[in-house]
């Protein structure tokens, strides 16, 4: 099974819209392996956006992601990385389709509710940052067998 990361943004944090995230990551039938709360400080947000440090709105990125806790997820699935892409939409809120999450409750390309994992490389890589050892699981959920079929896993 493959796991992927899941940041819920302080924009969804402070909508009040885990319980509704989590919800449908749960409902499609992705397995939590790992859940915490968490403030992000300057050395996580410069590490986790390392590829945005230079740019002139990385400031108000990092404000932006340390207005409140954010909420870490490590979802487990096949294709968990893909699957949670898909359902997280368009980076931009208003231009991801309606029925995914960020279509669903963003209309901000900052303020756009999550962060997912962009490939399994990087999933592997985030979830190290985020989650300490031991802070993942491993489990089988009683609803396997009716998530997947028989000869998927």
């Amino acid at each position: 099974m493959e796991k992927t990361l899941v940041l819920l943004k302080p924009s969804c944090v402070q909508r009040q819209l885990i319980g509704e995230v989590v919800n449908r990551f749960e409902r499609r039938g992705l397995r939590i392996a790992g859940m915490k709360m968490m403030q992000l400080d300057d050395d996580i947000l410069r590490e986790h956006y390392a590829h945005l440090v230079s740019k002139p709105f990385f400031p108000t990125l990092a404000a932006s992601m340390k207005a409140s806790p954010v909420v870490a997820l490590a979802l487990e699935g096949i294709d968990a990385v893909q699957v949670v892409r898909t359902m997280t939409g368009a980076t931009n809120g208003r231009a991801a389709a309606p029925g995914t999450i960020r279509g669903d409750y963003s209309m901000s390309n900052q303020q756009n509710i999550v962060h997912a994992s962009d490939s399994v490389e990087n999933a592997a890589i985030e979830l190290r940052r985020f989650f300490k050892d031991g802070e993942i699981f491993e489990y089988k959920s009683g609803a396997h067998e009716f998530v997947y079929g028989a000869d998927e896993c």
